[in-house]
């Protein structure tokens, strides 16, 4: 199966920006503290999940991500696009469960590396006031007049689509599929 590799896009400058959001040089200062993440969380953890208990990490010859920075392409494509772990595992040439291993190790990894060099999402007020540099009072009014942003207002009259209340449970006899004999008819007449 045939896979984007980062060495297959790194020449093309604008289509890499457009898979990852980050220029060459950006993503160039981001793979020694992801590396370092990576290796940190693999010496305690296999890619299945479980606690390491015998050996440890090592790239084998098959591996679909093979370079520091093959591994941190495929997160960010997998960000930046949003896709489907299929269609995600497809372009990088392993299956969906697979995709998902590898997702499930690499996004602590990413977000470990982005908090050693201080560019994690700000998750309170506080935290973004001093990342900016400015007083809470300021950054609520950054942060309140994105959030007052009018949202697109919708008829309850006409909903996009058709909304039924739940019914009870229903009265009609159960049709058992998995017996030797099944009768699909009515017991009775209706005039």
């Amino acid at each position: 199966m045939a896979s984007v590799q980062f060495t297959d896009v790194q020449a093309r400058p604008m289509e890499f920006l457009d898979l990852t959001s980050l220029t060459l040089d950006e993503f160039q200062l981001l793979v020694p503290p992801f590396e370092a993440a990576f290796h940190a969380h693999m010496a305690t953890w296999r890619l299945d999940g479980q606690p390491r208990t015998a050996r440890q990490f090592s790239v084998y010859q098959n591996c679909p991500l093979p370079t520091p920075e093959d591994r941190l392409f495929f997160i960010l494509v997998y960000l930046k696009t949003s896709a489907l772990q299929v269609v995600q595992g497809r372009l990088f040439g392993m299956g969906q469960s697979k995709a998902n291993q590898w997702i499930h190790v690499l996004l602590p990894a990413l977000l470990a590396a982005l908090r050693s060099l201080g560019d994690a999402p700000a998750r309170s007020l506080t935290t973004l006031a001093q990342r900016l540099g400015v007083s809470e009072a300021d950054a609520a009014s950054v942060v309140g007049s994105r959030e007052e942003e009018p949202a697109p207002v919708v008829a309850p009259e006409s909903p996009l689509l058709p909304m039924t209340g739940p019914n009870g449970a229903s009265s009609a006899p159960k049709t058992l599929l998995h017996r030797r004999g099944v009768r699909a008819a009515r017991k009775r007449t209706i005039r």
